[in-house]
């Protein structure tokens, strides 16, 4: 299992009121390359979806998500620098999944995180559902986290 360069306890992030994101979780690390195959790794994209929260949105975009919400401020915004829509948030989903950026998970499970780097170099972390294990919600990994955002780039730009 890999694990990540220095610490990855967030600096307090001054735009979001409210908590700091939990550090150093064993649960949160991406699992080593060759521990899944390719054909495991199709039927995990099979077998879940990513279908965003409303706490995640600043502009709902095309989820169907109601245009007035706003996204409770402890959230991290996946939509903050642009709208992302949902083709492309599925479709970075599905390439996290293929790349194997995943945390590790038991067989014939889900992991509990997937991530991605979108074409400008921006970092996302989709999350399963608590309520819905197979279906995914996501957010970008802001200035707050840079060893984190740093160690997933690493990963990405390996793989």
């Amino acid at each position: 299992m890999l694990q990540f360069h220095g610490s990855i306890a967030p600096k307090e992030h001054k735009p979001m009121a409210g908590r700091r994101r939990e550090g150093n979780r064993p649960d949160r690390r991406i699992w080593d390359e060759d521990a899944t195959t390719i054909e495991q790794r199709k039927a995990l994209c099979a077998k879940v979806c990513y279908v965003g929260t409303a706490n995640h949105k600043l502009r709902p975009g095309d989820y169907g998500f109601t245009p007035s919400h706003n996204p409770r401020p402890s959230k991290s915004p996946c939509d903050a620098l642009r709208a992302v829509l949902i083709k492309e948030a599925s479709e970075l989903f599905q390439s996290g999944i293929m790349r194997g950026m995943v945390s590790r998970f038991e067989p014939d499970g889900i992991p509990k995180y997937v991530w991605a780097v979108d074409a400008d170099g921006e970092v996302y972390e989709a999350k399963a559902k608590a309520d819905q294990e197979t279906k995914y919600h996501g957010y970008r990994i802001g200035e707050d986290e840079q060893s984190v955002r740093k160690y997933v780039l690493e990963e990405w730009k390996k793989r």
